[in-house]
């Protein structure tokens, strides 16, 4: 019995002695030491955070709130933060180093644990920005800020923004921080969250942020993503401008991911249904139908029956005077015109078209206005009003 009260006592030591050490363990931290914890409550101005047993520290809930005063965690998370300093038993944590925290010491701290700092950007000067953290002063190169060049550097002044110390030298009289480095962690952060969850052919939603004529960039969850223009509509788009606008909201396909490279390719052209899976039924060998000119080339020109097919009519097939004559003196873009099925070969998504006479148009612009017409003719009407 008295072996069993022993064994009993040296187990309650043993846990004494580990639950004190899971306490020194904490209090023997450093100024800027960094651990990844949970998140126990959040109550007002202050998140507190797990150190192990009962032990709990603190951080400003402020650290955690977006620009319009939400907060942007919640009990459980797990998150970063970096020691600052234990006072009266209370342990505060930081998750960046800012305001009247930015002291020599810890500025020195946060160079060396990699800790990100926050500062004012004061000032354009020469080769890039001087910022302002807390009391001390450093400098931002022009390279360095935002994640890539700005075409207005005088807009970034006056700005509060995160930034990581690269160089730290002469006491504190010699800083050099990055904003771009703690913007690409983030970028690295997000994607990582990402991959989780993203796979090809899934439908997501975005934002148009910047339109160029090779195609639009969409912000999915703070990733840029590219939407080619190629991949906008089954129809040729002649000006994305007129598509879309920056700040627009849209859905589109997933169609690439390459993770390596950090590249996203979008598509929209595959949320539409393909006109080429009817188009045999639709389109048989011999049948008229009304179609406008989508361009011209110097072997023939293209006729858009319906966005997303297009049919060409060899230049041999237009009536022309001279064999010197191009498609282009013959016919121009963006005229409409009846045209008669050569052929159709859905396999390799092509079909000949062969214009119908301008004999045989008035005839088809007559069997448009009678009940049973076989042709569609978008210039019936036109030629209803001159008739009346």
């Amino acid at each position: 019995m008295r072996n069993m009260n022993n064994s009993i006592e040296t187990n309650e030591d043993d846990f004494a002695a580990l639950y004190e050490n899971s306490f020194s363990d904490f209090e023997s931290m450093e100024p800027g030491q960094s651990i990844e914890t949970e998140i126990v409550s959040i109550a007002g101005d202050c998140i507190f955070l797990q150190l192990g047993g009962k032990s709990e520290g603190q951080l400003d809930t402020a650290e955690l709130t977006d620009k319009d005063g939400n907060i942007t965690v919640k009990e459980g998370d797990k998150i970063k933060v970096y020691f600052l300093s234990s006072q009266n038993g209370e342990m505060r944590f930081t998750t960046r180093i800012s305001g009247d925290k930015a002291g020599k010491a810890v500025l020195e701290n946060a160079f060396r644990n990699g800790i990100p700092v926050e500062g004012v950007v004061e000032k354009e000067i020469k080769g890039g920005y001087e910022i302002k953290i807390g009391d001390t002063r450093a400098f931002c190169p022009f390279s360095q800020m935002g994640q890539r060049r700005s075409e207005e550097p005088e807009s970034y002044v006056g700005k509060h923004l995160t930034f990581k110390i690269s160089e730290y030298g002469e006491d504190g009289r010699n800083i050099l921080v990055s904003n771009r480095a703690i913007l690409e962690e983030e970028q690295k952060n997000k994607i990582e969250e990402l991959k989780k969850t993203m796979k090809e052919n899934m439908v997501v939603k975005g934002t148009i942020t910047k339109i160029q004529d090779f195609g639009a960039f969409v912000d999915i969850g703070g990733v840029q993503a590219l939407l080619p223009v190629s991949e906008i509509s089954r129809s040729r788009v002649e000006d994305i401008n007129k598509v879309f606008t920056e700040g627009q909201e849209i859905e589109a396909s997933i169609i690439k991911l390459d993770w390596p490279k950090e590249r996203i390719t979008l598509s929209l052209k595959a949320l539409q249904s393909d006109p080429w899976d009817n188009a045999q039924s639709k389109y048989k060998r011999g049948s008229k139908h009304i179609g406008k000119v989508a361009r011209v080339t110097n072997f023939g020109a293209f006729v858009s029956l319906e966005p997303g097919l297009d049919g060409l009519i060899h230049i041999s097939e237009l009536e022309g005077d001279s064999r010197d004559r191009n498609a282009g003196d013959m016919i121009k873009t963006g005229a409409s015109l009846t045209v008669l099925i050569n052929s159709i070969d859905t396999e390799n998504r092509r079909i000949s078209l062969k214009p119908v006479s301008s004999i045989q148009q008035d005839e088809d612009n007559k069997k448009y206005l009678e009940p049973e017409s076989e042709v569609h003719n978008p210039f019936a009407a036109l030629l209803k009003d001159k008739k009346s």
